[in-house]
């Protein structure tokens, strides 16, 4: 469970990366991910912020084919994001029941799955002030007007310090 937690937790600190999109990642260049969004094929570029960069190193590729590890055990995304989306719903505490000792998870988040990280990361972000238009930004939406798209800079910055904004919101403040 800690192996698809950890890619949970870095889907989210790259702004609700998709999986397809993380298993199709190749490298780090400049301190940011690059990739094109297979559903969209947008062109988006992530900064890598530390706790990003420690799971990455955790789970590096050992053949070269990909960034990541996923890309060794797994032919193609689809079988990743299934394997993974099973594992999140298994997430809980181990129980032994019976006269047998019959292992039992009792599931905590018995719904969860990928797609949590990108609505996730929107709805935090949201909820601790960050403009609808940054978040917007950063997950590839369109402008609502655009015409208004054109004569303002989608300035990457933005979208790094949104970034920086809900990761240390979700890992350091406390509640």
């Amino acid at each position: 469970q800690e192996y698809y937690l950890d890619y949970f937790k870095l889907m989210f600190m790259l702004i609700g990366i998709n999986g397809t999109d993380l298993y199709n990642l190749k490298k780090i260049e400049n301190g940011r991910v690059e990739y094109r969004r297979a559903k969209t094929h947008k062109l988006y570029s992530i900064k890598v912020e530390p706790e990003a960069m420690e799971i990455i190193d955790r789970h590096r590729s050992q053949n070269g084919d990909g960034l990541l590890d996923i890309t060794d055990r797994w032919k193609n995304p689809n079988d990743f994001i299934k394997n993974m989306n099973i594992a999140l719903k298994k997430i809980g505490k181990l129980e032994i029941v019976g006269r047998g000792g019959k292992k039992k998870i009792k599931a905590e988040w018995p719904d969860l799955s990928t797609y949590w990280t990108r609505h996730s990361w929107a709805t935090i972000a949201a909820d601790i002030d960050i403009p609808d238009a940054v978040i917007s930004c950063a997950l590839g939406h369109s402008t609502v007007n655009p015409t208004t798209g054109i004569y303002i800079d989608r300035n990457k910055k933005k979208v790094d310090r949104a970034n920086r904004k809900v990761l240390d919101w979700v890992l350091y403040v406390k509640r």
